[in-house]
């Protein structure tokens, strides 16, 4: 039963997979220098990769936020995340898995009466907003420098086409692993606290812990939903918003990767911090806003020319109904499982009766003393009481 709970986990991870591929690989699929499988292989590789060895920074994020501390309450906030994921996904649309759990977490705590922590929240939010201005940022910077390098050295169109090709490979692979890294915490970090895996020892080099085992499961189900599901979304993404070219593509999963990589990444923070410098924080941010992110900087660039505004306006209104949509599945999710199925969605903390008043026992009576006098018959006993000593002063004599 308790593993039963982890596929709605499992089914949040393949709809990740399913809407998230694209962000890494779909300019490379759409402008034809990748082939799908290509990408679906090299993606499943390296987002498994990335949430088993990076996952743990941005977990402890979500933890602060909302700690669930059920099995069925993690399923339920799970399973609503993914639902409305998969509804977004549905209409081809690139949605925000992070705004997803957030919302998740967010109705889990108003139905558990919990408290939300504020300054979490709001550096979720802000680190969402700043990534997309970071993505815009870096892609309008780097195409303009392409652009210019490209102009001066004059590079055939062959070499420049296997290049752009060999470049899409690789920042794709990096964008796979830091898109594990970011947000494998969306997909299994609820079953942190209540995680129902032990240690196992591996050949004696090294432990892989439960909660490694849990990020293997999830980026596992992130692969499935890659080769299954991602190939409607990536159209999405790679033409309909902005028709991009091999280069353009490549500028956007470059800065995409990067900026995820930045929001993930512990020994960064760490060596920031070690400088005496304001660290990134580790934040679950959203794949999907940052490609468009770049998108728009590459379109800035360009003068916006050739932006399809509406679809823009779609992607816009699909982020801003996933989170509302899991929240709200997830409130009366929980009411379902909790009075219908009597179910334990949250674990109250258990309360201390006062301790008893201690009770002091009743002094004893002073000891009975048994003489017998001398010619008495056998058997005859006469108790007599023990006179209590005398602890009255000593009087005072005057000489």
């Amino acid at each position: 039963m308790i593993y039963l709970y982890l596929v709605s986990g499992i089914f949040l991870g393949w709809a990740l997979g399913a809407n998230h591929a694209a962000n890494v690989f779909g300019t490379a699929v759409a402008a034809k220098m990748v082939r799908f499988k290509t990408a679906a292989t090299l993606c499943s590789v390296f987002v498994i990769l990335g949430a088993v060895l990076g996952g743990a920074g941005t977990t402890a994020t979500l933890d602060k936020l909302g700690a669930v501390n059920a099995l069925p309450g993690a399923f339920m906030v799970t399973l609503a995340a993914a639902l409305a994921v998969y509804w977004m996904t549905k209409l081809k649309l690139p949605v925000s898995t992070s705004q997803a759990i957030i919302g998740s977490i967010l109705g889990w705590n108003l139905f558990a009466g919990s408290a939300t922590d504020i300054p979490s929240l709001a550096r979720i939010v802000l680190s969402w907003g700043a990534a997309i201005v970071l993505t815009a940022t870096l892609a309008a910077a780097l195409y303009s420098l392409f652009r210019a390098v490209l102009k001066r050295t004059r590079v055939r169109l062959l070499v420049l086409d296997a290049y752009t090709r060999a470049g899409l490979i690789i920042v794709g692979a990096f964008g796979a692993y830091s898109l594990g890294a970011n947000n494998i915490a969306n997909v299994m970090g609820v079953f942190v606290p209540v995680v129902p895996f032990r240690n196992i020892e591996v050949a004696g080099m090294f432990t892989l812990t439960g909660v490694h085992q849990l990020f293997l499961l999830g980026g596992i189900a992130i692969a499935v939903g890659v080769f299954t599901y991602s190939h409607k979304v990536i159209q999405t993404v790679g033409n309909d918003l902005l028709k991009l070219s091999p280069l353009a593509g490549f500028i956007v999963v470059l800065a995409t990767s990067l900026v995820l990589f930045l929001f993930s990444s512990r020994g960064l923070e760490g060596w920031l911090l070690a400088h005496g410098l304001p660290a990134i924080p580790l934040v679950p941010i959203s794949s999907s806003q940052s490609v468009i992110g770049g998108i728009i900087g590459i379109a800035i660039v360009r003068r916006g020319r050739t932006v399809r505004y509406r679809m823009l306006g779609e992607i816009a209104l699909g982020w801003l109904a996933a989170p509302v949509l899991a929240g709200v599945i997830t409130f009366f999710g929980l009411f379902v499982l909790q009075n219908v199925f009597g179910q334990e969605v949250v674990r109250r903390a258990a309360t201390v009766a006062p301790a008893a008043p201690a009770v002091v026992p009743a002094p004893l009576p002073p000891p009975r003393t048994t003489i017998l006098p001398a010619g008495a018959p056998p058997g005859l006993t006469i108790d007599i009481p023990r006179a209590a000593p005398d602890v009255r002063p000593a009087e005072r004599t005057v000489p």
